[in-house]
């Protein structure tokens, strides 16, 4: 019996870290220090149900309002091929649905999910405080 436990534990350790090889590691998106406020009431105005690209980040940022309280801020490196120079994520006319301009990928806006392409994981997203007048985009 101990020996079964043994070799079952063996091989859960084998499973588990197998799957963590160097070509996830490479995919990684770099870490960027995020940190700013804007105002989508006014200077900054962002509707609901549209987007505006910004600055940070990575390789940029989409903010998204999905609702009047409800922002949500993704990375605009493809989670796919995040350290090919001119891949990005670009917002398709509908405004829902972003795309990555070299994998194909296709993401949708109102979770960051995958729903077509390659990639297989959602786009990294930024953690956001609204007060009411300002937005506070972090990490």
């Amino acid at each position: 019996m101990k020996k079964m436990l043994m070799i079952s534990a063996v091989l859960m350790t084998t499973l588990l870290l197998g799957s963590c090889g160097k070509e996830n590691d490479m995919d990684q998106i770099p870490y960027v220090y995020v940190n700013f406020v804007i105002y989508p009431n006014t200077i900054d105005f962002i509707p609901v149900g549209s987007y505006v690209y910004s600055s940070g980040g990575y390789k940029g940022l989409i903010i998204y309002r999905q609702l009047s309280d409800d922002f949500r801020v993704y990375e605009r490196a493809c989670p796919h091929d995040p350290l090919v120079e001119n891949a990005r994520v670009y917002v398709e006319t509908s405004g829902i649905i972003a795309t990555d301009s070299v994998c194909g990928s296709r993401f949708l806006l109102t979770d960051g999910s995958p729903i077509e392409g390659p990639a297989t994981i959602g786009l990294k997203q930024y953690r956001t405080r609204y007060d009411g007048f300002s937005l506070q985009v972090m990490n």
